[in-house]
């Protein structure tokens, strides 16, 4: 493998440094606490409990999620299910509703959940997709004949699942557990609805309370640990193995199961993840529009919030975007200590909920630079430091399955690097860089805590009308939000599908 470049490696050393801000507040404010205290604040009773509820909404939300993306992907993507064509969009499709509109669509449908099944039920429907995307668009890439030629030597579908494709998912599986693993880590919103208490509820309960009191500090800093965990396994279970392949395969469908009289089990079941995932959502939306009526669209209002958070989204996804190339390089061309603490760096910070990252950016700006208070600047950094893993996993994934002999052979035939990685390795990579951007933008277009914060006097976005009004009760009024958030995050979400597509050939 190539050693990185000055330039990259000094790109990457200065997002390094921008990671450890979030971190370095926390830090500060524990030694400012006194580690006496410090120590008071963390071995206590409700630590205890927010551990134990947040560690058991991981354990059994990842699974499950694991479980139901991988297994809708083969369904899709390897058997003859009627309408193929459409499930795939349908069920990447969720990842334009936000998670806190989920949750109060469900609490509306059904009053009495509450809890960690209730947390379990709405983290599955919202972050699913996360392992669907990645999982199918794997299968599309693998050549068929392998499958088929195991199929002709005696195996049965289950056997050739488990010892030809499994193995195969194993990139996109702990990529997307671990996106969703740090999304539980940071949600606060869907979980404060259905009343479960995780450490990043009692973190806002304790800012709320005391601004930047140290016993939310000191929960933060248990986040930190949580997260240290979970990059420790992943990059365990990952190891070294390279997925690159110099020919494409077959360039052609697979030989489909025929599913026979399972079809109408199957569909059904496939119906159901729908109707869970998109169909309580919409309808309960559409409840809230029928309440309101006319008078809840007030257009000038509702274009003003959608162009603050179209434009805020476009910058922080191209932006996210363009830095997730030089840490991918490293990540995935090295297998060194400092190739795992640039890319470990990334997701640390991105485990933390929103309010902590804003709150130092906060702090820093007004100590060391107070014209950045309140400007777009800081907004679409921390956009940058919250969502750099979704923009990483995607570019990683493309970096990873450009053969590295094909840029050798260019540098070969007298081409520099900057013109290689243009010609070879940016055309290789480029859907899953636009999946990468895709990804990025559906979340700032839906984030909330960090934008409360850091945005600029009269900064109106989407999700802060839809938070704002539906913590007012009027949830009429917060209906045409909702509905918009939804409406201008599919076109993107679709252009994540087909450039999943795209990327396997088809």
């Amino acid at each position: 493998m190539g050693r990185p470049g000055p330039l990259v490696t000094t790109i990457a050393l200065l997002l390094v440094a921008a990671t450890f801000v979030p971190l370095g507040y926390i830090v500060s404010e524990i030694f400012a606490t006194g580690l006496s205290q410090a120590g008071e604040l963390v071995f206590r009773p409700r630590v205890g409990q927010l551990l134990r509820n947040t560690v058991a909404l991981v354990v059994c939300t990842v699974p499950i999620c694991v479980l139901l993306g991988v297994g809708l992907a083969w369904v899709v993507e390897r058997t003859d299910v009627p309408g193929k064509a459409w499930w795939g969009p349908l069920f990447v499709a969720p990842l334009a509703v936000p998670a806190f509109v989920n949750s109060y669509a469900w609490v509306s449908v059904f009053p009495a959940m509450h809890g960690l099944s209730a947390g379990v039920i709405i983290a599955t429907v919202s972050y699913f997709p996360l392992v669907y995307l990645p999982a199918a668009a794997t299968l599309r890439r693998l050549d068929p004949a392998v499958e088929e030629s195991a199929r002709a030597l005696g195996s049965g579908p289950v056997a050739v699942f488990v010892r030809i494709v499994l193995p195969q998912l194993r990139l996109a599986i702990l990529g997307g557990g671990l996106l969703i693993a740090l999304h539980l880590l940071a949600e606060y919103g869907a979980f404060v609805m259905v009343r479960f208490d995780t450490f990043t509820t009692a973190i806002f309960e304790q800012y709320q309370s005391s601004f930047a009191g140290p016993a939310g500090s000191m929960l933060a800093g248990v986040l930190v640990v949580c997260c240290l965990v979970l990059l420790a396994g992943e990059a365990t279970l990952r190891g070294n193995a390279r997925y690159a392949r110099i020919g494409s395969g077959a360039a052609r469908e697979p030989t489909r199961i025929r599913l026979g009289a399972t079809a109408i089990p199957v569909l059904a079941a496939l119906t159901l993840v729908a109707v869970g995932a998109l169909g309580v959502p919409l309808w309960t939306i559409g409840r809230w529009l029928r309440i309101g009526g006319a008078q809840v669209w007030d257009f000038t209002e509702i274009g003003q919030a959608l162009g603050q958070t179209v434009a805020l989204a476009a910058m922080a996804a191209l932006l996210t975007t363009l830095c997730a190339f030089p840490v991918a390089w490293i990540a995935v061309r090295s297998t060194s200590v400092f190739a795992r603490m640039v890319e470990g760096a990334n997701y640390i910070t991105s485990s933390l909920p929103g309010i902590v990252i804003a709150l130092a950016m906060v702090t820093v700006t007004i100590r060391f630079a107070p014209p950045l208070y309140q400007t777009v600047t800081m907004v679409v950094a921390a956009y940058v430091l919250m969502f750099m893993p979704r923009a990483l996993v995607s570019v990683r994934a493309g970096l990873a399955q450009v053969p590295i002999g094909l840029e050798e052979a260019s540098r070969s035939l007298g081409k520099s690097g900057p013109v290689t990685f243009v010609r070879i390795t940016l055309r290789l990579t480029a859907p899953a860089a636009a999946a990468a951007g895709a990804l990025v933008f559906v979340a700032v277009a839906t984030e909330l805590t960090a934008t409360l914060l850091l945005a600029p006097i009269g900064t109106r976005t989407l999700a802060m009308r839809f938070w704002s009004l539906s913590g007012e009760l009027d949830y009429a009024a917060a209906a045409p939000y909702a509905l918009i958030m939804i409406v201008a995050a599919v076109p993107v979400t679709y252009l994540l599908f087909t450039q999943s597509r795209k990327a396997a050939g088809r």
